[in-house]
Protein backbone atom coordinates (compact mmCIF):
# COMPACT_ATOMS: atom_id res chain seq x y z
CA UNK A 1 0.00 0.00 0.00
CA UNK A 2 1.59 3.28 -0.92
CA UNK A 3 1.19 5.47 1.87
CA UNK A 4 0.84 9.29 0.90
CA UNK A 5 0.82 12.54 2.65
CA UNK A 6 -1.74 15.33 2.63
CA UNK A 7 -0.90 19.12 2.45
CA UNK A 8 -2.96 22.30 3.21
CA UNK A 9 -7.04 21.85 3.79
CA UNK A 10 -8.47 24.87 2.23
CA UNK A 11 -9.90 23.42 -0.42
CA UNK A 12 -12.88 19.76 -0.36
CA UNK A 13 -10.33 18.21 -2.48
CA UNK A 14 -8.65 17.37 1.18
CA UNK A 15 -11.82 15.65 2.47
CA UNK A 16 -12.99 14.15 -1.36
CA UNK A 17 -9.65 12.74 -1.62
CA UNK A 18 -8.81 10.68 1.62
CA UNK A 19 -12.77 9.41 1.44
CA UNK A 20 -12.13 7.21 -1.88
CA UNK A 21 -8.65 6.52 -1.19
CA UNK A 22 -9.21 5.63 2.76
CA UNK A 23 -12.43 3.58 2.17
CA UNK A 24 -14.19 6.23 4.37
CA UNK A 25 -17.36 4.32 5.87
CA UNK A 26 -20.24 6.06 4.06
CA UNK A 27 -18.26 6.41 0.72
CA UNK A 28 -20.05 4.54 -1.87
CA UNK A 29 -18.76 1.64 -3.15
CA UNK A 30 -18.40 2.68 -6.34
CA UNK A 31 -16.12 5.77 -5.67
CA UNK A 32 -13.39 3.83 -3.69
CA UNK A 33 -9.91 3.87 -5.14
CA UNK A 34 -7.53 0.81 -3.85
CA UNK A 35 -3.57 1.20 -3.71
CA UNK A 36 -3.13 4.16 -1.88
CA UNK A 37 -3.94 5.54 1.59
CA UNK A 38 -3.91 8.99 3.29
CA UNK A 39 -1.72 8.03 6.20
CA UNK A 40 -0.73 11.60 7.16
CA UNK A 41 -1.89 15.33 6.85
CA UNK A 42 -0.91 18.89 7.74
CA UNK A 43 -3.69 21.39 7.71
CA UNK A 44 -1.42 24.28 6.75
CA UNK A 45 -2.13 27.43 5.80
CA UNK A 46 -4.00 29.93 3.39
CA UNK A 47 -4.08 33.56 2.25
CA UNK A 48 -7.19 32.78 -0.56
CA UNK A 49 -9.47 30.52 1.56
CA UNK A 50 -8.25 30.23 5.33
CA UNK A 51 -11.85 30.11 6.78
CA UNK A 52 -12.37 26.38 5.22
CA UNK A 53 -9.21 25.22 7.19
CA UNK A 54 -10.93 24.16 10.04
CA UNK A 55 -14.33 22.52 9.05
CA UNK A 56 -11.76 20.36 7.16
CA UNK A 57 -9.79 19.81 10.03
CA UNK A 58 -12.30 18.18 12.20
CA UNK A 59 -13.26 16.04 9.18
CA UNK A 60 -10.16 14.82 8.89
CA UNK A 61 -9.69 14.07 12.34
CA UNK A 62 -12.93 12.29 12.24
CA UNK A 63 -11.39 9.97 9.12
CA UNK A 64 -8.66 9.06 12.11
CA UNK A 65 -6.13 10.61 9.83
CA UNK A 66 -2.68 12.07 12.14
CA UNK A 67 -1.99 15.69 11.87
CA UNK A 68 0.96 17.52 12.13
CA UNK A 69 1.39 21.20 12.55
CA UNK A 70 4.60 21.49 9.86
CA UNK A 71 4.92 20.32 6.54
CA UNK A 72 8.39 19.28 7.25
CA UNK A 73 6.85 16.28 9.68
CA UNK A 74 5.80 14.65 7.35
CA UNK A 75 9.48 13.93 5.44
CA UNK A 76 10.35 9.84 6.18
CA UNK A 77 6.42 9.34 6.64
CA UNK A 78 5.51 9.18 3.26
CA UNK A 79 6.17 7.45 -0.15
CA UNK A 80 4.59 10.41 -1.75
CA UNK A 81 2.43 13.89 -1.41
CA UNK A 82 -0.45 15.49 -2.60
CA UNK A 83 0.52 19.13 -2.58
CA UNK A 84 -3.89 20.23 -2.02
CA UNK A 85 -3.60 24.22 -1.97
CA UNK A 86 -6.50 25.85 -3.72
CA UNK A 87 -3.61 28.86 -4.32
CA UNK A 88 -1.43 27.87 -7.00
CA UNK A 89 0.64 30.85 -6.59
CA UNK A 90 2.34 29.03 -3.47
CA UNK A 91 2.59 25.58 -5.09
CA UNK A 92 6.20 25.74 -5.54
CA UNK A 93 7.37 26.86 -1.82
CA UNK A 94 5.17 23.77 -0.71
CA UNK A 95 6.38 21.31 -3.37
CA UNK A 96 9.75 22.64 -2.69
CA UNK A 97 10.77 20.54 0.21
CA UNK A 98 9.53 17.35 -0.72
CA UNK A 99 10.96 17.66 -4.02
CA UNK A 100 14.37 18.19 -2.60
CA UNK A 101 13.69 15.15 -0.19
CA UNK A 102 13.49 13.03 -3.60
CA UNK A 103 9.34 12.53 -3.00
CA UNK A 104 7.33 12.40 -6.07
CA UNK A 105 4.36 14.93 -6.18
CA UNK A 106 1.07 15.48 -6.98
CA UNK A 107 0.42 18.66 -7.52
CA UNK A 108 -3.58 20.33 -7.40
CA UNK A 109 -4.74 22.47 -9.99
CA UNK A 110 -3.88 25.33 -11.31
CA UNK A 111 -0.47 23.40 -10.97
CA UNK A 112 1.10 26.77 -10.46
CA UNK A 113 0.03 30.33 -12.30
CA UNK A 114 3.05 31.74 -14.14
CA UNK A 115 5.20 29.42 -16.26
CA UNK A 116 8.84 30.34 -14.47
CA UNK A 117 7.21 28.85 -11.07
CA UNK A 118 6.14 25.89 -13.65
CA UNK A 119 9.80 25.62 -14.85
CA UNK A 120 11.09 26.05 -11.41
CA UNK A 121 9.37 22.59 -10.28
CA UNK A 122 10.30 20.84 -12.98
CA UNK A 123 13.96 21.92 -12.78
CA UNK A 124 13.71 21.03 -8.87
CA UNK A 125 12.07 17.43 -10.05
CA UNK A 126 14.26 16.26 -12.59
CA UNK A 127 17.50 17.32 -10.26
CA UNK A 128 16.35 15.38 -6.88
CA UNK A 129 14.30 12.64 -9.67
CA UNK A 130 11.06 12.99 -7.60
CA UNK A 131 8.53 12.81 -10.39
CA UNK A 132 5.49 15.64 -10.82
CA UNK A 133 2.03 15.39 -11.67
CA UNK A 134 -0.97 17.75 -12.04
CA UNK A 135 -3.96 17.63 -13.83
CA UNK A 136 -7.85 18.47 -13.27
CA UNK A 137 -10.04 15.88 -12.39
CA UNK A 138 -12.41 17.14 -15.70
CA UNK A 139 -9.42 15.61 -18.18
CA UNK A 140 -10.64 12.26 -16.49
CA UNK A 141 -14.21 12.06 -17.50
CA UNK A 142 -16.03 9.49 -18.75
CA UNK A 143 -17.49 11.65 -21.59
CA UNK A 144 -14.00 13.21 -22.39
CA UNK A 145 -11.66 10.05 -22.26
CA UNK A 146 -14.26 8.29 -24.84
CA UNK A 147 -14.63 10.97 -27.34
CA UNK A 148 -10.53 11.29 -27.57
CA UNK A 149 -10.57 7.09 -27.56
CA UNK A 150 -13.09 7.29 -30.71
CA UNK A 151 -11.57 6.79 -33.70
CA UNK A 152 -14.72 7.20 -35.74
CA UNK A 153 -15.09 10.60 -36.30
CA UNK A 154 -11.75 10.58 -37.72
CA UNK A 155 -8.98 13.70 -36.86
CA UNK A 156 -10.26 16.40 -34.53
CA UNK A 157 -10.00 19.70 -36.81
CA UNK A 158 -11.03 21.86 -33.96
CA UNK A 159 -13.41 22.26 -30.80
CA UNK A 160 -15.34 24.62 -28.66
CA UNK A 161 -14.95 24.19 -24.78
CA UNK A 162 -17.23 25.98 -21.91
CA UNK A 163 -17.22 25.57 -18.33
CA UNK A 164 -17.57 27.56 -15.48
CA UNK A 165 -14.37 30.32 -14.80
CA UNK A 166 -15.31 32.25 -12.02
CA UNK A 167 -12.36 34.56 -10.68
CA UNK A 168 -10.42 34.73 -7.48
CA UNK A 169 -11.41 36.95 -4.75
CA UNK A 170 -8.06 37.81 -4.60
CA UNK A 171 -7.12 38.71 -7.92
CA UNK A 172 -3.09 38.11 -7.44
CA UNK A 173 -3.72 34.73 -6.18
CA UNK A 174 -5.05 32.39 -8.97
CA UNK A 175 -5.27 35.32 -11.51
CA UNK A 176 -7.77 35.23 -14.50
CA UNK A 177 -8.30 31.48 -15.80
CA UNK A 178 -5.81 30.04 -13.39
CA UNK A 179 -8.92 30.19 -10.65
CA UNK A 180 -11.10 28.00 -11.86
CA UNK A 181 -10.69 28.52 -15.88
CA UNK A 182 -8.25 25.83 -15.50
CA UNK A 183 -10.79 22.61 -15.76
CA UNK A 184 -12.41 23.91 -19.38
CA UNK A 185 -8.60 24.42 -20.22
CA UNK A 186 -7.94 21.10 -19.27
CA UNK A 187 -10.79 19.60 -21.31
CA UNK A 188 -9.09 21.91 -24.41
CA UNK A 189 -6.16 20.03 -23.84
CA UNK A 190 -7.28 16.47 -23.53
CA UNK A 191 -9.17 17.06 -27.52
CA UNK A 192 -7.12 19.27 -29.08
CA UNK A 193 -3.39 17.86 -27.55
CA UNK A 194 -0.58 20.67 -27.52
CA UNK A 195 0.85 22.74 -30.09
CA UNK A 196 -1.35 26.46 -29.73
CA UNK A 197 0.91 29.43 -30.40
CA UNK A 198 -1.29 31.70 -30.16
CA UNK A 199 -4.27 33.42 -27.95
CA UNK A 200 -6.97 36.27 -28.18
CA UNK A 201 -9.23 36.78 -25.16
CA UNK A 202 -12.41 38.93 -25.10
CA UNK A 203 -12.59 39.32 -21.58
CA UNK A 204 -16.04 40.69 -20.05
CA UNK A 205 -17.19 40.92 -16.31
CA UNK A 206 -19.62 37.28 -17.04
CA UNK A 207 -17.23 35.47 -19.30
CA UNK A 208 -13.85 34.92 -21.04
CA UNK A 209 -14.17 33.40 -24.52
CA UNK A 210 -10.86 32.73 -25.32
CA UNK A 211 -9.60 31.59 -29.36
CA UNK A 212 -6.27 29.88 -29.74
CA UNK A 213 -4.43 28.82 -33.20
CA UNK A 214 -2.36 25.72 -33.05
CA UNK A 215 0.92 25.57 -35.23
CA UNK A 216 -0.76 22.87 -36.93
CA UNK A 217 -3.25 25.12 -38.62
CA UNK A 218 -6.77 24.23 -36.10
CA UNK A 219 -8.21 26.44 -34.20
CA UNK A 220 -10.47 25.87 -31.06
CA UNK A 221 -12.19 28.43 -28.69
CA UNK A 222 -12.67 28.45 -25.04
CA UNK A 223 -16.11 29.92 -23.03
CA UNK A 224 -15.34 30.61 -19.50
CA UNK A 225 -18.64 31.02 -17.80
CA UNK A 226 -19.44 33.66 -15.20
CA UNK A 227 -22.49 34.76 -15.75
CA UNK A 228 -25.99 32.65 -16.54
CA UNK A 229 -26.59 29.10 -16.84
CA UNK A 230 -23.17 27.01 -16.16
CA UNK A 231 -21.46 23.90 -16.74
CA UNK A 232 -19.13 21.40 -18.69
CA UNK A 233 -19.04 20.45 -22.23
CA UNK A 234 -17.90 20.65 -26.09
CA UNK A 235 -18.44 20.67 -29.24
CA UNK A 236 -16.08 19.09 -31.49
CA UNK A 237 -15.82 19.05 -35.12
CA UNK A 238 -14.18 16.24 -36.48
CA UNK A 239 -12.92 14.81 -40.15
CA UNK A 240 -16.36 13.07 -40.50
CA UNK A 241 -18.60 14.75 -38.00
CA UNK A 242 -20.04 17.23 -35.28
CA UNK A 243 -20.80 15.82 -32.05
CA UNK A 244 -22.16 18.12 -29.10
CA UNK A 245 -21.70 16.66 -25.43
CA UNK A 246 -21.97 17.61 -21.90
CA UNK A 247 -19.30 16.42 -19.63
CA UNK A 248 -20.36 15.36 -16.10
CA UNK A 249 -18.45 15.61 -12.76
CA UNK A 250 -20.27 12.37 -10.64
CA UNK A 251 -16.82 10.29 -11.30
CA UNK A 252 -14.47 12.63 -11.84
CA UNK A 253 -12.22 12.38 -8.42
CA UNK A 254 -12.27 8.44 -8.88
CA UNK A 255 -11.08 8.86 -11.98
CA UNK A 256 -8.34 11.17 -11.68
CA UNK A 257 -7.62 9.46 -8.20
CA UNK A 258 -7.12 6.34 -10.10
CA UNK A 259 -4.28 8.40 -12.09
CA UNK A 260 -2.75 9.52 -9.35
CA UNK A 261 -2.53 5.80 -7.43
CA UNK A 262 -1.03 4.91 -10.64
CA UNK A 263 1.41 7.88 -10.94
CA UNK A 264 2.61 7.25 -7.49
CA UNK A 265 3.02 3.28 -8.41
CA UNK A 266 5.14 3.58 -11.67
CA UNK A 267 6.92 7.23 -11.57
CA UNK A 268 5.66 8.59 -14.83
CA UNK A 269 2.58 11.27 -14.53
CA UNK A 270 -0.07 10.45 -16.82
CA UNK A 271 0.39 13.80 -18.35
CA UNK A 272 3.72 14.82 -19.82
CA UNK A 273 5.82 17.64 -18.30
CA UNK A 274 5.67 19.51 -21.46
CA UNK A 275 1.95 19.56 -21.81
CA UNK A 276 1.17 20.84 -18.25
CA UNK A 277 3.83 23.54 -19.11
CA UNK A 278 2.25 24.54 -22.15
CA UNK A 279 -1.03 24.86 -20.37
CA UNK A 280 0.25 27.26 -17.83
CA UNK A 281 1.87 29.33 -20.49
CA UNK A 282 -1.64 29.11 -22.83
CA UNK A 283 -3.40 30.31 -19.69
CA UNK A 284 -0.59 33.07 -18.72
CA UNK A 285 -1.14 34.05 -22.59
CA UNK A 286 -5.07 34.24 -22.14
CA UNK A 287 -4.85 36.24 -18.83
CA UNK A 288 -2.55 38.88 -20.70
CA UNK A 289 -4.74 39.05 -23.85
CA UNK A 290 -8.11 39.54 -22.14
CA UNK A 291 -6.02 42.55 -19.68
CA UNK A 292 -5.53 44.45 -22.80
CA UNK A 293 -8.58 44.40 -25.00
CA UNK A 294 -8.01 40.82 -26.58
CA UNK A 295 -4.78 41.45 -28.28
CA UNK A 296 -3.60 38.40 -29.99
CA UNK A 297 -0.76 36.74 -27.61
CA UNK A 298 1.87 34.31 -28.14
CA UNK A 299 1.69 31.22 -26.37
CA UNK A 300 5.57 31.14 -24.77
CA UNK A 301 6.97 28.28 -22.77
Amino acid sequence: MIKLGILDFDTSHTVEFTKRLNQVEGTPKEQLVEGAQIVIGCPGESKLSADRIEGFVVQMKKFGVPLVEKPGDMIGKVDGMLIEAVDGTVHYERAKPFLEAGIPCFIDKPFTCSVADAKKIYELSAKHKAPVFSSSSLRYAPEVVDFVADTKPGKLVGCAVYGPAPLSPIPERNAGLYHYGIHPVEVLYTLMGPGCKRVSNVSEKGVDVVTGHWKDGRVASLRGIRDGQSGYGFTAFSEKGIKTLPVGTSVIYRELLKKIVEFFKTGKPPVDPAITLEIMAFIEAANKSGANHGAGETVQQ
